[in-house]
């Protein structure tokens, strides 16, 4: 787990090293025990590394090997690299580390750009091919690791966010109206390859993309999961004891392969918890669990820690409880902002932050929950989509997940980013891909494919590497999803959806915590923006900043400061904090460039 950058000049010309230098200074927390930099004609990399796997300097990077004229920046996990390993030996491969970066590296030089197809983990890497003059980037299958680029003229960058891409100076930075609606309409997704500034992109999961020597660029999809059910159906318990044995084999596989201990961030939701349940039914004794909360708004709970007390207690983790006030999580706030890659509304994010800060003191890589709820329904707003009967499939899905209507983001926004409804016309796209059965089905693959990359993945991949903390994500293991896109929706939205870890979890976990109502990693302080924080948000949306930009409307911001627990999106996120929190990753991001 590190971050990765780079330029390739087409032109021929050498980039500048200064230009990597301020590239790697604003990755630098996302790998702390080393810091490199390579260069060959056109193209220079950059590599600061958190050390996981063979934590000798042997694997070091941006790592070369002259032999074949290859040199490798790369960020992430390859859980199957001791198979590989073995598999390329046998082909006659020699290997000087032990680490999974040499992996990929003699991967490729075996397979060429099919090598990702051999990889299973999370990844996002670079490989300069010396003798053929080609760049060549890859990301994992979900899209758990970033990778951002940028081309203008003669001049290409790439880098694990987008803070270290504004420090090239080849940035526009304006902002893109597509990207913009779908920042407002679908709580800050912007699905690949678009950001909310028009100058740069992002590699979209499960995709390749060279660079040849004359600058054309050719991306390659490499896998799309299927979301189609057997032709001979399967009973109830059959799924569940299919699910279960693949989430076993994939929270070991985040388990073993790691030279360093490895915690889990446990909510006090099913998901975390079932995932400490797995780890002790498995072996693993003195288990480290981290939780966190934060003070009640009203009726609404800041913490979850009288569910993760129990697991905590069921299986005898050496447990932490981080207790948060809320004046220190606004003074905390823009900090947290500064290190989002793009603005990020999930309320949970700045919780994510805090707590990674505090873990990171204990491990380095945690295991984490991101994912069940879109693989097995567990949201309120399936069953609402499901049962709805109006309309087509775009309409049943916008009804009850989109955060405004295309009629309201034209009061939201200035006439200057009017256009179409261009996020109704992304969703139609999505929905309308071959390979899937039913609405449902449809719906559940864009959601882990697509949406949930830009949301909960992204916001837990930034927030724990602020930290230089790994976060892994078994639910996203990508034999695991390709097993529960086969199965019936029906099945998974039983009982208020998620029902296969529901009967997976029974008699694992406490009832109380697998019966209860889903839940966060809960902040009500930015739902219901009160006091401090109402007013922390009117400075920023009355700042001559945002005056100048003139993005908002200023009729619609005043009535949402008016009310602004009148105002909430279908999936009940504050509509006030989502501006406000886009106009202060702005200020902090790009104004300061």
């Amino acid at each position: 787990m590190c971050g990765i950058c780079g330029t390739l000049h087409l032109n021929g010309s050498a980039p500048k090293l200064a230009t990597t230098d301020r590239m790697l200074d604003k990755l630098a927390q996302r790998g702390p025990d080393h810091s490199g930099s390579f260069s060959d004609g056109p193209v220079a990399l950059g590599h600061p590394r958190l050390a996981i796997i063979d934590l000798s300097e042997h694997s070091n990077q941006p790592m070369v090997d002259n032999s074949q004229g290859l040199a490798i920046v790369f960020n992430g996990t390859i859980y199957n690299y001791p198979e590989l390993r073995k598999q390329l030996q046998e082909m006659g491969h020699e290997f000087s580390s032990l680490g999974d970066t040499e992996t990929i590296l003699k991967a490729y030089a075996a397979w060429g750009e099919q090598c990702v197809k051999h990889l299973h983990g999370m990844f996002a890497f670079a490989i300069w091919d010396m003798h053929n003059q080609t760049l060549f980037l890859a990301r994992d299958r979900l899209g758990i690791k970033p990778l951002y680029f940028s081309r203008t003229g003669d001049r290409f960058h790439f880098a694990s966010n987008t803070q270290a891409l504004l420090t090239t100076g080849d940035i526009d930075t304006s902002i893109d109206p597509v990207g913009l609606h779908h920042q407002l309409t679908l709580h800050g997704v912007i699905p690949a390859p678009r950001t909310i500034l028009k100058g740069i992109s992002k590699l979209a999961p499960a995709t390749t993309l060279t660079i040849r020597p004359d600058g054309r660029e050719q991306k390659r999809i490499y896998w799309q999961p299927q979301a189609r059910h057997p032709s001979a159906p399967w009973s109830e318990q059959a799924w569940c004891d299919a699910i279960k044995q693949s989430l076993q084999q994939a929270v070991g596989k985040r388990l073993v392969v790691a030279d360093v201990p490895v915690g889990v961030l446990l909510s006090g939701g099913l998901d975390s918890s079932l995932l400490v349940a797995l780890l002790a039914d498995a072996g693993v004794r003195d288990i480290l669990t981290f939780s966190i909360g934060f003070e009640d708004i009203g009726s609404e709970r800041g913490s979850e820690f009288e569910y993760s007390d129990q697991v905590a207690a069921r299986f005898n983790t050496h447990h932490h409880k981080i207790h948060i006030a809320n004046d220190k999580v606004l003074d905390r706030l823009p900090e947290a902002v500064a290190n989002m890659a793009e603005p990020m509304v999930g309320q949970d994010a700045v919780a994510f932050y805090l707590l990674a800060e505090q873990v990171s003191r204990q491990v380095k890589v945690v295991q984490s929950g991101q994912g069940a709820d879109e693989l097995f329904g567990g949201y309120f707003w399936y069953p609402l989509m499901m049962e709805e009967r109006d309309g087509n499939e775009v309409d049943r899905f916008a009804r009850h997940y989109f955060d405004r209507d295309h009629e309201e983001y034209l009061q939201t926004v200035t006439s200057a980013y009017h256009g179409e409804d261009y996020t109704r016309n992304t969703i139609e796209e999505l929905l309308a891909m071959p390979g899937a059965d039913s609405f449902m089905d449809r719906v559940l693959r864009m959601d882990v494919t697509t949406l949930i990359v830009d949301d909960p993945v992204k916001r837990v991949d930034n927030m724990t590497m602020a930290w230089g903390l790994e976060a892994r994500v078994p639910f996203l293991d990508h034999e695991l999803v390709e097993l529960a896109l086969q199965m019936p929706p029906e099945l998974k939205l039983k009982e208020g959806g998620k029902y296969p870890l529901k009967k997976i979890a029974r008699g694992l976990l406490p009832d109380a915590v697998i019966d209860r109502p889903k839940g966060y990693f809960p902040m009500p302080a930015l739902k219901y923006l009160r006091g401090p924080f109402l007013e922390f948000m009117r400075e920023i949306l009355h700042s001559d900043a945002c005056r100048n930009r003139r993005l908002f409307e200023p009729a619609y911001v005043e009535k949402l400061l008016a009310s602004p627990e009148q105002h909430f999106t279908r999936i009940k996120g504050s509509k006030l904090w989502h501006l406000a929190l886009l106009e202060l990753w702005l200020q902090l991001n790009v104004d300061s460039v």
